[in-house]
């Protein structure tokens, strides 16, 4: 699948201060959905699951297949489009959370079942929306990949964490390439491993009630946020660690944990900003048909200044329909995120240049405000 994909303006009737000029970045004349995208360091490739659009009266695929594109950018170096968009994954296979190797835009990694799942279990995680679930299958596995020449045609798959009874997927490597973060079902609850990849030592860091997924190194590496079921009442909140090391520099466990949302909504997919100072992450607090990307702040403090976790709370998205799975160019100027505002049928991707002081900050004695849709 080699084509340009056209620069498409968001038509949303409400401004977005945040993201100034945000284009559509994959269309439903090439893909049936599309989401959960991520930057290589250099900003030059996205990595981004997707299902192929298929003809009418066709039904398109059960899972996700994996694909890589280059990004386009005008004389400014904003992002106007992807092009050359290939395939890295079998047919047929069920696959999800790409990721890029620290200064690597040719080696990525993604979780996969290589071939077509055969446990077809009800969905993982489903609320209210059946639009927005997601499965476990227990054939995946994270695998790495070099893509050797310049089509980004794939060498093999090289296994990083392999379990046959159990999902193992939403991985993310640490800035400094040492470690892979991921979640693991091997308990029958989701808890966060780390694999120490100079070492080949797996250890769990997170094993607490309720399912812990989706989590990302700061950019400093020294802490993590992700997204926990804590309270076992499917109102996902989003923590934040502080991670231990031992003194080779291998992450041994978690010195403190911190809940940043505490509220009666669903928050999940938490991103980083480049400062390290919030997350952005997607929230049902509009309403579950209309998830929306948050700012909240997640800065631990310095010296005597104090910490800063769970206030500063900001509204970045503001269209009809589901905006979530944010992420952010390594330099910090762009966010791509997952979006259903231009109307069609699935979910496509969409990117934006990022200013996180075009809003104020919502006073932390507030304990809930008035958001105007």
């Amino acid at each position: 699948m080699l084509h340009l994909v056209s620069i498409v303006l968001c038509l949303s009737p409400v401004s977005e201060p945040m993201l100034p000029h945000p284009v559509q970045l994959t269309t439903s004349a090439e893909f049936h959905k599309a989401g959960e995208a991520y930057f290589s360091d250099d900003g030059s490739r996205l990595i981004f699951q997707a299902i192929p659009a298929v003809a009418e009266g066709e039904t398109p695929d059960d899972h996700y297949s994996m694909y890589v594109a280059e990004v386009d950018r005008d004389e400014h170096g904003e992002v106007t489009s992807i092009s050359n968009t290939r395939r890295i994954t079998p047919e047929g296979s069920a696959n999800t959370c790409g990721w890029f190797y620290p200064d690597r835009s040719d080696h990525v990694i993604f979780a996969t079942t290589t071939t077509p799942p055969v446990d077809m279990r009800p969905p993982g995680y489903q609320r209210e929306s059946g639009d927005y679930r997601w499965q476990f299958p227990p054939e995946m596995d994270i695998v790495s990949l070099e893509m050797k020449d310049a089509d980004g045609t794939a060498d093999a798959y090289k296994p990083l964490v392999s379990d046959p009874t159990a999902y193992l997927a939403e991985g993310s490597i640490s800035p400094d390439g040492r470690h892979l973060l991921y979640t693991s079902l091997a308990t029958g609850d989701g808890d966060l491993w780390v694999l120490d990849l100079q070492t080949g030592q797996a250890r769990p860091i997170v094993v607490a009630p309720g399912y812990d997924g989706g989590p990302f190194f700061s950019p400093d590496g020294r802490r993590i946020t992700y997204r926990s079921d804590r309270n076992l009442n499917d109102l996902l909140q989003i923590f934040v660690a502080d991670l231990e090391f031992d003194d080779t520099g291998a992450i041994t466990g978690v010195s403190e944990e911190h809940q940043v949302t505490r509220n009666e909504h669903v928050n999940w997919c938490p991103f980083w900003t480049r400062d390290g100072k919030a997350v952005v992450y997607a929230t049902s607090q509009v309403g579950h048909y209309n998830y929306e990307i948050f700012l909240i702040d997640a800065d631990p403090g310095h010296g005597d200044d104090p910490m800063r976790y769970g206030t500063g709370v900001r509204r970045v998205t503001h269209a009809m329909g589901f905006d979530g799975l944010p992420a952010f160019s390594y330099d910090g100027r762009t966010m791509v995120w997952t979006s259903k505002r231009s109307g069609e049928e699935g979910s496509q991707l969409w990117a934006s240049e990022f200013d996180m002081d075009a809003v104020p900050v919502v006073p932390s004695d507030v304990e809930s405000v008035e958001i105007e849709h």
